[in-house]
């Protein structure tokens, strides 16, 4: 079976929706998300949008805040963009309906700050922020009558050059220059078992970050890169994979799974404390608690390998109750659920895997390497996050990168030619039969993951990098076999997205031979502005500093 629109977006947080209402005002549009439609990274996150509201505020300090977190490497045409543009892309949430705490300051709205801003600037719907704007876009969605396909998992995507290959294998016809590749489409695993087409003239891609390739994460289980390694595996270039940031706090819990403990806390006077009670961290930034976060999980990291302990503390309790109850109501109801009660006992935290600053390249519109495929959101690289992003940029990247990623894919559809549709093959699944070796997959996903945290994590030295390279170079294979033996299943799919993209890190931390931002490594522990690469760039694993796609405002 086939579904053919103008447009097709994967993906369902708040670059996805932002993306699908405007793009309904030009064709048509699909949206597919792999689970439920309100399962998305936004829809956890806590902190808020950052965005200039107050009176005291300007956009040249909140450029200059998110070059200096990005570690010398953020594009600043990329920031400029973000910045100047995310004021009035809040609004127009805000006139779809998301309500935003208010107050009785000039700006209208309680404004919190996070690590490494100079101003308070953080639009917050108390410590549910994300859950908000999810709501009020899908609402938007509804309203414009624009089809979910819910519990449908992105294949592969289709291209020009794929079916070319297909079809040169039984005729003369020759393998199509990399120059002339296009993407058509993808295939998707539906509800049923089967792989359907969508085909499309652009296909967007939003599918989020990469925080399950990692044992210890704060991302909701569908962040599995599937944009990423699927624009990978179509030839599209990927940068930076090496800046992975981890959240400094992390519920420290055994029945807590994956649930972050805001940054916003720390905004409003949080104490890092050790075991022995001690505010360790002036001994590794003047900022303390308010340095970016890459600082932050560092510094966590090595007092916990100093002290040999199992977390930190987060101290709240020098802050009234009511004001815990009023500004952290989420956050206050989660931890007294597993016998905390922050207004009276520090909460246990520990760093986790949260964000992925690389992804695929793109320009200022979202346009990738690949012709009719545009990326935004986490799944992409703009060049906005640099070495490390600045806490609340990502939802503000979301809403700006969503829009200008629709006007561009208007003119893609636009240019498409309808002939290159006419011929695409159903999905073939060859001979490949029902599984029957569950625990394979289950065995790799677990070792992926625990090779990643332990080799790849905080700190890393070159030494560990191979052992990692060398690894998962066996596990891919392995899952190659597997994968091209037996009928997919959605655990299939991920499992060999999460390798492709853990094996895209390791390569992109391989080229960088220094410390900087989110990638720390005693192997080169300097940073080295005299000789470093601006960008890890890679087209099919290899390296490529030519292929980002070029810069257009």
């Amino acid at each position: 079976m086939r579904y053919t629109h103008d447009f097709l977006v994967i993906g369902g947080g708040v670059a996805g929706l932002t993306c699908a209402l405007r793009l309904a005002e030009f064709g048509t549009v699909a949206v597919l998300v792999k689970r439920g439609r309100a399962e998305s990274s936004t829809n956890y996150a806590q902190g808020g949008i950052a965005a200039v509201s107050g009176p005291g505020d300007s956009f040249d300090q909140h450029v200059a805040d998110t070059l200096e977190a990005g570690a010398g490497l953020c594009r600043e045409e990329a920031v400029r963009v973000t910045v100047e543009e995310g004021p009035t892309r809040v609004r127009e949430l805000i006139e779809l309906g998301a309500e935003f705490t208010r107050d009785q300051s000039p700006s209208g709205f309680h404004l919190t700050r996070e690590g490494g801003h100079s101003q308070r600037r953080i639009l917050h719907a108390a410590d549910l922020t994300g859950r908000e704007v999810e709501r009020a876009l899908l609402n938007a969605i509804a309203e414009a009558k624009i089809p979910i396909f819910e519990d449908h998992a992105a294949v592969d995507l289709i291209t020009v050059s794929k079916l070319r290959t297909s079809a040169s294998k039984s005729s003369k016809t020759a393998p199509i220059k990399a120059e002339d590749d296009r993407v058509l489409g993808c295939y998707v695993l539906a509800p049923d078992g089967q792989v359907h087409a969508f085909l499309a003239k652009a296909v967007i891609l939003a599918t989020g970050g990469a925080g399950k390739v990692y044992l210890y994460t704060t991302n909701p289980d569908v962040a599995t890169g599937d944009g990423i390694a699927m624009a990978h595996r179509a030839g599209a270039a990927i940068a930076n994979m090496e800046f992975i940031q981890f959240h400094p706090t992390c519920l420290f819990h055994p029945q807590a799974k994956s649930f972050l403990i805001s940054e916003a806390l720390r905004g409003e006077g949080g104490i890092l404390r050790n075991k022995a009670g001690e505010a360790f961290m002036i001994r590794y930034d003047a900022r303390k608690e308010l340095a970016p976060r890459d600082i932050v999980a560092r510094s966590i990291d090595s007092e916990l390998k100093r002290r040999g302990d199992d977390c930190v503390f987060l101290d709240m309790t020098h802050l009234p109750k009511a004001f815990l109850l009023e500004h952290f109501p989420n956050i206050y109801a989660n931890c007294h659920a597993f016998g905390i009660d922050m207004a009276v006992q520090p909460i246990p935290v520990v760093p986790g895997t949260h964000y992925t600053c690389g992804g695929v390249a793109t320009d200022l519109h979202g346009q990738t390497t690949l012709p009719g495929l545009l990326a935004i959101g986490e799944t992409a690289c703009t060049g906005l996050h640099g070495a490390n992003r600045l806490a609340s940029n990502s939802l503000l990247e979301g809403l700006v990168f969503g829009h200008r990623a629709a006007d561009r894919a208007v003119e893609v559809a636009r240019a498409a030619t309808p002939a290159l549709f006419e011929t695409i093959p159903d999905w073939d699944p060859g001979a490949a039969v029902t599984p029957d070796e569950g625990v394979v997959v289950k065995q790799n996903w677990d070792e992926v993951r625990n090779l990643m945290w332990n080799y790849v994590g905080i700190v890393r030295t070159d030494k560990r990098l191979a052992r990692a390279e060398h690894r998962l170079d066996n596990l891919l294979g392995e899952i190659e076999e597997y994968y091209w033996g037996y009928l997919v299943t959605r655990d299939l799919i991920e499992l060999r997205n999460i390798a492709d993209v853990a094996r895209l890190i390791v390569a992109c931390a391989q080229e960088r031979k220094e410390s900087r931002g989110l990638h720390s490594t005693l192997s080169h522990p300097d940073r080295d502005d005299a000789h470093c690469l601006h960008d890890t760039v890679l087209v099919r694993g290899r390296p490529a500093p030519q292929a980002w796609p070029r810069p257009s405002r």
